[in-house]
């Protein structure tokens, strides 16, 4: 006996019978047989064309562009002071976009030593983006070699930011370096940011101090408060070690091979 003629509902496919959809009745053959677009045969399809256009540029197309400073910071280790950057921009739409990025570090006697990269960057994915480009050093011995960059970016499992890439110099030396951070809100404006920075190096590389394998590694740790959305004044403790043959070339030129220091700064973005 149906459910109908015992009284109860229709008899009929239900969101039950579908995994939570309702069926949907085929659509008619003569729903396909006009026009690929209706408004053809009344606008005419040139004038209709160039406003589909604009359509697609005006909600599909958007093009923006950004500035963000992640760091910007004066660090104290051991009674020396020095400063550090790490910024980066890009302008473009959802796929295609070219990001420029720099970072380096400085001491309040002058001296100063970065890198800027311009990269073109695809997405591959909604959360991941690959680039590829140039980077630039300048350095205070006066050579400034240039690298071929192939990287990786995006958002990690548990809304970890990453950022990883290998660099070959024209001297031939092959470099990577993997970064990854993530915010932990406390509050609305107060904001916890661990950060873990490591390189590597598939060669020594004597002028730069570098031995082969794991080279460096940073972690930190900064809290920031959001005065607005696009401010945040911060303060943190930051550890960073170099590695292996790394750490016994910095020894050999007189310098210490781990650091432990604390950092004021500002991230920002606009």
């Amino acid at each position: 006996m149906s459910r109908q003629s015992a009284g109860g509902p229709p008899d009929v496919p239900t969101s039950a019978d579908d995994e939570g959809r309702p069926r949907q009745p085929p659509l008619p053959p003569a729903a396909l047989s006009g026009p690929a677009h209706a408004a053809d045969a009344i606008w005419g399809a040139d004038q209709m064309a160039g406003a589909r256009d604009i359509l697609r540029r005006e909600n599909g197309d958007v093009r923006a562009t950004a500035v963000i400073i992640d760091r910007l910071e004066v660090g104290f280790d051991d009674g020396e002071e020095g400063w550090t950057w790490d910024v980066a921009g890009w302008t473009g739409g959802d796929i295609n976009r070219f990001w420029w990025k720099s970072e380096g570090e400085g001491d309040f006697d002058g001296e100063v030593e970065g890198e800027v990269q311009a990269l073109y960057s695809r997405a591959i994915s909604p959360f991941w983006d690959v680039q590829a480009g140039l980077r630039q050093d300048f350095r205070e011995d006066g050579e400034d070699p240039t690298h071929l960059v192939l990287g990786l970016q995006g958002l990690a499992p548990y809304w970890w930011e990453f950022d990883a890439a290998a660099f070959l110099s024209t001297e031939g030396d092959l470099t990577a370096r993997v970064e990854a951070e993530y915010d932990q809100r406390i509050t609305q404006r107060l904001i916890l940011q661990p950060r873990v920075e490591i390189e590597a190096s598939a060669s020594d590389v004597l002028e730069l101090g570098l031995g082969s394998g794991f080279t460096h590694v940073e972690a930190g740790v900064r809290l920031r408060y959001e005065i607005a959305k696009e401010f945040a004044p911060y303060i943190g403790v930051e550890w960073s070690r170099e590695l292996g043959d790394t750490a016994d070339f910095t020894r050999a030129a007189g310098g210490e091979p781990e650091h432990t220091r604390f950092v004021v700064g500002l991230k920002a973005w606009f």
